[in-house]
């Protein structure tokens, strides 16, 4: 199970150098590739290793992260080139290094090869550049990382490709002081792309990370607004009675763009939207993917129902449909989100409970799926609680996360018509990214006598309220008896 990173409790050395001579020589890099594609709060990073062995019977190989990079990276997998099955991760948590161990598909003798992938999403990796922005001005962010991908082995050559998304780039850091490791120059550039290499013969002992080693930062042009979710609450509420799942988000949204210089100006605004030249940092609208057979839903805010959102439903997937089906819900808020501004809403939707819950008869076992969240294309979620409330008298629960929680934990939840509550199931996530987006599955129990407890306590409810109404009628009140 790939592990999200900067939730584990870590102790960093100093320095990155010493740690890494621990590696030992059983591999080389024939080459290292790493291509960072630039975004506004999330940024994608892939590393590609040739790996060759030096040594016999080599099954891991292992990955270093600067202690700057580890701290941004949200998510991150390894596999073959080619693959698409992920490679097992693990790292020695008591440790004090940065290092990541990938078990081999297969033990390589000497001289093996293999290309090997790191993928990583990093969050908060970018900031505004110039902090504050007019109306009408650009967004404008830079993004800093390190020249060299650092390594336990020794690397016979290595680029690195940052990619932008708009062609406009301001400007970008010009290396020094690396004249002995190129031939054809230290950086280039092609359009949106800034080419870091190649460098040839990149050693991992301490004095050349402590010589050469060298922040660079690029200067860009992003032309969508840079999202953050503060806090995402997810409840999901099941009701076998009802044949229904409702879901339910109260998400507080985040523009970490430019904050807006002066004052806003409503005129403007509508004079960019007719001639189709809106502000870069400036969200008026964003649609969402919700599941297939979507109905009841809402969307409203602190002021109430906002009407300026169209839902396009399709029908509910047949089990075992392959087929990629979804609901397209848009949503434009009730004003313009400037940089630095905020937006708290509420969305909600119910789906057929059938799409989502598997019952195994011969056990007696329901077991349910809930997305982790729906996603906002190009946004991290900062903070996030998803709460799965079962059907009352629900019993041996069990769950699995499809990726590491920070905490979970069992609570009662109390409702309409209830007896003694529902059991429900809390999860408690951090920097959530378009990664995340899987789902978490709960088994559960539910005894007969549970599902007709609902019906028995509505039904005594009203027998009491009858023969209390009818003992009063034949209570005598008066004082003097006729």
């Amino acid at each position: 199970m790939t592990r999200r990173w900067r939730t584990l409790p870590l102790l960093f050395v100093s320095a990155l150098a010493p740690s890494l001579s621990l590696a030992g020589p059983a591999f080389e890099n024939t080459a290292i590739v790493r291509t960072i594609e630039l975004g506004g709060s999330i940024v994608h990073v892939s590393t590609t290793y040739a790996v060759k062995a030096l040594e016999p019977g080599q099954a891991t190989y292992q990955i270093a992260l600067s202690k700057v990079e580890r701290a941004k990276t949200s998510w991150l997998e390894a596999k073959v080139r080619g693959q698409t099955t992920p490679l097992e991760l693990s790292e020695d948590e008591s440790s004090t290094e940065h290092l990541l161990s990938v078990s081999l598909p297969k033990v390589l003798a000497v001289n093996g090869t293999l290309n090997l992938v790191l993928e990583t999403v990093q969050a908060h990796a970018t900031h505004p550049f110039p902090e504050q922005a007019a109306q009408k001005e650009p967004q404008l962010l830079k993004y800093k990382t390190d020249l060299f991908t650092i390594s336990p082995y020794t690397t016979l050559v290595q680029r690195t490709k940052i990619k932008s998304l708009a062609p406009n780039v301001i400007s970008y850091t010009t290396p020094h002081d690396v004249d002995s490791f190129v031939r054809d120059g230290s950086v280039t550039r092609s359009g949106g792309t800034i080419t870091y290499g190649p460098y040839h013969d990149i050693q991992t002992d301490t004095d050349f990370v402590a010589s050469h080693q060298q922040p660079i930062s690029v200067h860009y042009s992003f032309d969508h607004p840079v999202l953050e979710v503060e806090t995402l609450r997810r409840t999901a509420e099941i009701s076998h009675w009802g044949s229904n799942l409702n879901i339910e988000d109260k998400i507080h949204l985040h523009n970490a763009g430019p904050t807006l210089k002066g004052h806003f100006s409503r005129l403007e605004y509508q004079s960019q939207n007719y001639h189709r030249k809106q502000a870069p940092h400036i969200l008026s609208d964003f649609t969402l993917h919700l599941p297939p057979g979507v109905t009841n839903a809402y969307f409203y805010d602190q002021n109430g129902n906002v009407s300026t959102s169209h839902l396009r439903t399709t029908p509910s997937a047949t089990k075992g449909s392959k087929a990629i089906q979804y609901s397209v819900l848009e949503l434009r808020p009730r004003y313009p989100v400037l940089g630095g501004w905020n937006y708290s809403y509420t969305i909600g939707f119910d789906t057929p409970l059938q799409d989502s819950v598997g019952y195994d008869a011969k056990n007696g076992i329901y077991t349910v799926g809930v997305p982790v969240m729906t996603n906002i294309p190009g946004t991290v979620v900062n903070d996030a609680e998803v709460k799965i409330i079962l059907p009352e008298g629900a019993t041996n629960v069990e769950f699995v996360s499809p990726f590491p929680e920070l905490a979970s934990s069992m609570s009662t939840h109390i409702s309409y018509l209830d007896t003694t509550g529902r059991p429900a199931v809390t999860f408690i996530y951090k920097d959530l990214t378009y990664k995340h987006t899987g789902i978490i599955y709960v088994s559960y129990q539910v005894p007969l006598s549970a599902h007709l407890k609902k019906a028995m306590s509505v039904g005594a409810a009203f027998f009491s309220l009858f023969a209390f109404a009818f003992m009063a009628r034949r209570v005598d009140l008066n004082l003097h008896k006729k």
